[in-house]
């Protein structure tokens, strides 16, 4: 049975918000959202996300608007490692199975997921698809989830790390140091 959610995050990284209207299914994730904030300039960000069974990225297609303008990005995962940005390979993050779009809580939900980290123990490192925001550039980051407990996940990337408090879904409800709930229903 699908559920569907409709959450928004206050994001202090970005002194900004984030809106996100989220189906869970059986093993993927859809969602699409809306974010503004004001850090590290104003921006508005429109993005839709898919995954394919196992909560293994498809597609990221990302909308920034700053006041230089407007910028699109459309990155895909073709199911056996290899990603491209605009039609264009990106051989740097071979083998990532997640896209990780920065300032946003929602795409850390894809890997705790997929391996049940929110509800057992485990540690799992993988190699994630980095956007950057409002400059919709791609980078490889390596990081780090491990199971703290029920609902709690430490998140490592470099020197960064942050306990993060998810809900029986999986999806973010606390994010130290980047973005907080606000709201968070199901629809009907």
């Amino acid at each position: 049975m699908p559920t569907s959610r409709v959450i928004t995050w206050g994001v202090s990284e970005s002194k900004g918000i984030e809106t996100a209207w989220i189906e869970l299914t059986d093993g993927a994730l859809r969602a699409r959202g809306r974010a503004v904030g004001t850090v590290p300039q104003p921006y508005w960000i429109s993005y839709e996300l898919d995954t394919a069974d196992g909560f293994v990225t498809r597609r990221l297609r990302v909308t920034a608007e700053t006041h230089s303008g407007t910028q699109d990005l459309d990155l895909r995962h073709d199911g056996e490692g290899r990603w491209t940005a605009d039609g264009e390979r990106l051989p740097g993050i071979d083998g990532a199975l997640d896209c990780d779009l920065g300032l946003c809580p929602l795409t850390n939900t894809m890997p705790v997921l997929r391996h049940g980290l929110h509800r057992t123990p485990g540690e799992e490192d993988f190699l994630m698809a980095w956007v950057s925001v409002p400059d919709l550039t791609v980078q490889p980051s390596p990081q780090r989830y491990t199971h703290l407990d029920r609902g709690r996940v430490r998140f490592t990337s470099g020197d960064f790390r942050s306990n993060l408090v998810f809900d029986a879904d999986g999806l973010v409800v606390d994010y130290p140091g980047l973005a907080t709930r606000l709201t968070g229903s199901a629809t009907p």
